[in-house]
């Protein structure tokens, strides 16, 4: 198959205009086409276009590295705020454990004064039992002595042995 396209290519003929090919026609119609496209500034209209083109796109990274950095001090300012925060809540959490602490400390102190009044006031309260109870026994007791020896006198003695008691009792006093 390939034979015969190569006998059917050697036996044609190429056309030629004023002894030019197709090829050196089609040269020159680029030619012609590039210098009319010079003639009429087109690349110079070309480069002002992509020069504007470049201008807004360099304005547009001019405004986005702009708005990057006042974004980047957003961050920084409110990263700052936070730590801010943070520490603020920190102390704040520190204070609350202190006063914690100390109320803690305070209701202790508080509690063992209280005990130890309660328990003075008990300790008082019981010498003062004592003491009443103590009175009490000597008044019982004296009383008690007191009728025991009524008691042994009146069974004891009688009138001559009283005027006689008596009587020793005012000399003993005269003596003195």
């Amino acid at each position: 198959m390939a034979n015969l396209t190569l006998l059917l290519a050697e036996g044609t003929n190429e056309p030629t205009a004023f002894g030019l090919d197709a090829t050196v026609w089609v040269s020159l119609a680029m030619l012609v086409f590039l210098g009319i496209l010079v003639w009429k500034k087109v690349p110079a209209a070309i480069g002002a276009m992509l020069d504007n083109r470049i201008s807004e796109i360099s304005k547009q990274l001019k405004e986005a590295e702009g708005l990057r950095l006042e974004a980047e001090a957003l961050k920084d300012e409110y990263e700052a705020k936070l730590a801010a925060a943070a520490k603020e809540a920190e102390e704040m959490r520190a204070r609350a454990d202190a006063e914690a602490q100390a109320l803690v400390a305070k209701a202790k102190a508080d509690a063992t004064a209280l005990i130890a009044r309660r328990k003075q006031m008990a300790e008082e309260r019981i010498a003062a039992a004592e003491a009443n109870a103590l009175a009490e026994v000597r008044t019982a007791a004296a009383q008690a002595a007191t009728e025991a020896a009524a008691k042994l006198i009146a069974e004891k003695h009688d009138a001559a042995t009283d005027k006689a008691l008596v009587d020793k009792a005012i000399a003993s006093v005269a003596k003195s």
